[in-house]
């Protein structure tokens, strides 16, 4: 676990995904890791240095990380069994409103689709919304190839010919507490590789794998989404904070170890307190992730 005191008017911490050693392509590119986390960190916190909100900041540092095809998130996302890539992501503000989308098929950053489901919808999730509506909003679109890449391809062929187990890592999301106290969450994914189309995770359900609240935690979460999901594990956080007094690095602790190392999987989670504390946390052999300690940028891989 890190566990870093603010130092800053603001706070931001970011992870790119949780999982074992060699399963997946971040894995393999090291050096291409480090440098997509630290643009994408730099990318959220020139956003808060320049006194800009929580919410610009994490949808700042996803869009950067869903256009990295290292990643699964946006393009380079892993695929379904049926070789198609279909993306979940969402946003959630302190003031307790949220946004989301699964089974993504046509917007270039299912981050800003969240964002504009949560501002110019009355709606929280919604499922794959049609061209028609991400034009009204004016969401970029892709076509469902500029999603896909060699190294997905490759990977479900492995899977499917069982020369190769399915990789774990997956997700990215952002934290942060920005100048005027305000804290934000955004997660994105590519979901499992092989997954039946159709399959929804973690990332887009309020309370599960997203979660803010102002004065108390902003959380974005990573790994089997299934014991996310079951064990409402981003509420369980705020729950243990708001209710029980506990503080965030002892919070996260034991959600991960309640919900998520009890049903025998793996995980990992980012967390922000409205002090502008800093957690990150994983049951994971691995877990991508960024913060800042002192004057540099530190990245995990």
């Amino acid at each position: 676990m890190i566990d870093i005191a603010p130092s800053r008017s603001w706070s931001l911490v970011i992870h790119g995904g949780a999982g074992g050693p060699g399963t997946d392509a971040a894995t393999e590119s090291i050096p291409e890791v480090h440098a997509g986390l630290e643009a994408a960190y730099e990318a959220g916190e020139a956003v808060l240095a320049d006194r800009g909100s929580a919410l610009d900041a994490v949808c700042a540092v996803v869009r950067s990380l869903e256009e990295n095809p290292i990643f699964n998130a946006g393009r380079g996302s892993v695929l379904t069994a049926e070789g198609t890539a279909e993306m979940d992501a969402a946003v959630m503000t302190g003031d307790g409103r949220a946004g989301a989308v699964a089974g993504s098929r046509h917007a270039r950053h299912p981050v800003d689709l969240a964002r504009a489901i949560r501002e110019q919808s009355p709606h929280v999730l919604l499922i794959n919304p049609g061209a028609s509506i991400l034009q009204r909003w004016g969401i970029e679109i892709a076509e469902p190839e500029w999603f896909i890449t060699p190294w997905r391809r490759e990977q479900l062929a492995q899977i499917k010919a069982q020369r190769s187990g399915a990789p774990d890592h997956g997700t990215v999301g952002a934290v942060a507490l920005d100048t005027h106290g305000h804290l934000a969450a955004a997660t994105s994914t590519g979901g499992t590789p092989h997954k039946l189309p159709g399959r929804i995770g973690d990332s887009p359900i309020p309370g599960a794998g997203t979660y803010a609240r102002d004065g108390v935690v902003a959380v974005s979460c990573t790994g089997q989404g299934e014991a996310f999901l079951e064990g409402v594990v981003g509420h369980d956080v705020y729950a243990r904070m708001a209710y029980a007094g506990v503080d965030l690095a002892a919070a996260v602790s034991a959600t991960l170890a309640a919900e998520v190392v009890s049903r025998e999987a793996m995980g990992a989670m980012i967390a922000v307190d409205a002090a502008g504390r800093v957690v990150m946390s994983h049951h994971s052999d691995t877990m991508l992730s960024a913060w800042r300690a002192g004057d540099r940028i530190v990245t995990h891989v």
